[in-house]
């Protein structure tokens, strides 16, 4: 089926904006789209008449608007995961008092669907619907330990090792001894590897036919990090994956 040109151009222009840029004024809308303005301004005025985009009245710049909210609402509340895992994660984050986080995999990435801030630590980076590289985050590699080794060398075929920080992950070979390492421990780490100061432990979740569908991550400040407190905090966040995975139907294996 061939693209449908301007649906392909609404959706990039929305596509432009983020937490840097979240306004943008025509001209460069039309700059970044490589569009003449006139056809910009045709786009625009679509999407603000079905609630997609806004304008700013004070300064005549574009915004998201409020139906791309809503939409986004209905999106999470049809997924059961978030449900279930809702009060397990409340539970967790108020029994350590740090910020703990749900993510799936979509494409290469990971995605927060949802997040309990704690009062222990404040993490800048994440929010829901905003995306994670699966090789700076202890749950995107996580997410992507439980793969084949023929699954995870498709999945990092032309995969683009950006650094976040100095102490980011920039290789191939690197992501794969530390995958080796997580498969091993059974947990993963962001040694400040995402966000400096601030380091991540990871745990996959599983759905009721064994299928690694998610994971959860707890965040807390790097100084604060002993063997003790690891070990610890690691155990909390397995008891809290097994807890989402049995109610989804998942039956561990009782040794």
């Amino acid at each position: 089926m061939p693209i449908i040109q301007s649906v392909e151009r609404a959706l990039k222009i929305m596509d432009l904006f983020d937490e840097r840029e979240r306004e943008l004024s025509i001209t460069e809308i039309s700059k970044r789209m490589n569009l003449h303005k006139s056809t910009v301004h045709s786009l625009l005025k679509t999407l603000q008449e079905q609630r997609y985009i806004s304008q700013n009245e004070e300064n005549g710049k574009y915004r998201l608007g409020l139906k791309l909210f809503e939409r986004g609402n209905m999106v999470l509340s049809n997924l059961d995961l978030r449900k279930v895992a809702r009060k397990h994660l409340e539970r967790l984050s108020a029994m350590t008092n740090l910020t703990v986080h749900l993510v799936i995999l979509d494409g290469q990435e990971g995605v927060y669907i949802d997040k309990v801030e704690g009062s222990g630590v404040t993490v800048l980076y994440s929010r829901i619907g905003r995306r994670v590289p699966v090789h700076t985050s202890a749950v995107g590699k996580s997410l992507i330990s439980t793969k084949t080794d023929a699954e995870l060398d498709q999945f990092l075929e032309n995969y683009q090792y950006t650094r976040q920080t100095p102490k980011s992950i920039s290789s191939k070979e690197e992501l794969l001894s530390e995958i080796t390492h997580v498969r091993t421990a059974g947990y993963s780490v962001d040694n400040e590897e995402n966000e400096p100061g601030i380091v991540c432990y990871a745990v996959p979740i599983k759905d009721y036919s064994g299928e690694v569908i998610a994971g959860i991550s707890m965040s807390m400040p790097a100084a604060k990090v002993t063997d003790e407190v690891r070990e610890h905090h690691v155990g909390l966040l397995k008891e809290c994956s097994t807890s989402i995975s049995q109610d989804l139907g998942y039956e561990y294996q009782k040794i």
